[in-house]
């Protein structure tokens, strides 16, 4: 069985993710910061920015694998996917800024709604609902 979806999304992730460490990493070298932060804010939150997406993604992907498996997916899931991906990135440039911001509260309100989301799917399934 060849997951089209988790492939598509799994890889997407990748390349956010090497976006993501890139981010921090150039900033790291125009800072001549070896370890850490340093102290500098701006990688600081680059930092939080990847790190977020590596803690919350591997979740999104098993749950989108696992629903994919059970025959149950359609094309909503990998609008779903997409939907989350986008808002991982949007949620990275809301990070660069040192204040409250629509694109940090949404990259965070999408991922809390589609763990959410995915997980009542994968339980209906499970349950036999769905």
């Amino acid at each position: 069985m060849i997951l089209q979806t988790t492939l598509c999304l799994a890889a997407a992730a990748a390349v956010i993710n090497f976006w993501l460490l890139t981010r921090v990493g150039r900033l790291r070298m125009a800072a001549k910061v070896l370890h850490g932060d340093g102290g500098n804010e701006a990688i600081a939150r680059r930092m939080r920015a990847q790190l977020n997406f590596v803690e919350n993604t591997p979740f999104v992907l098993i749950l989108i694998a696992a629903i994919e498996m059970t025959g149950k997916a359609g094309p909503w899931l990998a609008i779903v996917g997409a939907i989350y991906m986008a808002a991982r990135v949007a949620h990275a440039f809301g990070m660069d800024r040192s204040d409250a911001n629509l694109l940090r509260a949404g990259g965070i309100i999408v991922t809390v709604l589609t763990l959410l989301g995915l997980s009542v799917v994968a339980i209906l399934i499970a349950l036999g609902r769905l």
